[in-house]
């Protein structure tokens, strides 16, 4: 079914309620712990994850749920809520406002329906499907990119790629900064590099090893920006999808990026 104005409302809601339960605990005591994965948690993950899960129960309650934090709530409409309460919970540890809330409505594994909140900065990406993406209720597009050499690239952290996606990875660095160093890829920023890319300021984004909700709602919010979102294979983003990542700023550049993914031995991902 279509994303109605309904869904648009309830998505805001859990953004606000994630939002209220995370501001406390920036910058001041918040109980770090380390998963079996070694990957930090915080109450503010906990907390934002369990507010949005009450007002779904109350207000979605056939709809299926995934947050990484809770695990999955099956549902019985063909719809899943897909919540990432604090996507860069490292940078939120060390106080860097980086981070982000994402929230996404995921249809028969589509992702129609995207949120990407930046709690302490108060900025928010909404996006769905076939409709222009806003910040702050405003409309924000993606900068054109006349070509990959010089455009501005950025990621997480190549340390939480896969080794045999290293080499990739690096090819398209190459590429992109022409060899420069000093024109290098912009480090740190999870789900925030996403909103930057959508407002025009960054060109692509590429990350591997991302699970469902860390991608799902970033894709409405590039696209409906006129971005493109795809793996590393140039195919659509979906529940199936193996968690590598691209954000393209400008559609045109695609080819010659995925060109430059591919330019080194062994180029089967496995998606």
């Amino acid at each position: 079914m279509p994303i109605t104005a309904a869904d648009i409302q309830l998505a805001s809601r859990l953004a606000d309620a994630a939002g209220a339960a995370i501001r406390p605990y920036f910058r001041a005591e918040h109980g770090v712990e380390f998963k079996d994965d070694h990957s930090p948690v915080t109450r503010a993950d906990r907390e934002a994850e369990a507010a949005m899960r009450k007002l779904l129960d109350a207000e979605a309650a056939g709809d299926g749920v995934i947050g990484e934090e809770y695990g999955e709530k099956p549902g019985v409409t063909g719809r899943q809520w897909v919540l990432d309460p604090i996507d860069g919970t490292r940078s939120f540890t060390v106080g860097r406002a980086i981070f982000g809330t994402l929230i996404a409505l995921v249809e028969d594994g589509w992702p129609l329906l995207g949120i990407i909140d930046q709690p302490v900065q108060r900025e928010r990406w909404l996006g769905v499907a076939g409709r222009p993406t806003t910040l702050n209720g405003r409309p924000t597009r993606t900068r054109t990119c006349q070509q990959l050499e010089g455009a501005v690239l950025a990621t997480t952290s190549p340390h939480l790629f896969a080794e045999d996606d290293v080499p990739h990875y690096m090819a398209l660095v190459a590429a992109a900064s022409g060899g420069h160093t000093r024109q290098g890829p912009v480090y740190g920023g999870d789900c925030y590099n996403y909103g930057l890319l959508a407002s025009g300021q960054l060109d692509i984004v590429v990350e591997s090893g991302l699970q469902l909700y860390d991608f799902a709602a970033l894709v409405p919010v590039v696209e409906g920006a006129g971005g493109r979102m795809c793996d590393w294979n140039g195919d659509p983003l979906t529940s199936a999808s193996a968690g590598h990542v691209l954000a393209i700023g400008d559609p045109a550049r695609t080819d010659d990026v995925l060109e430059a993914i591919r330019a080194t031995a062994g180029n089967d991902h496995g998606h």
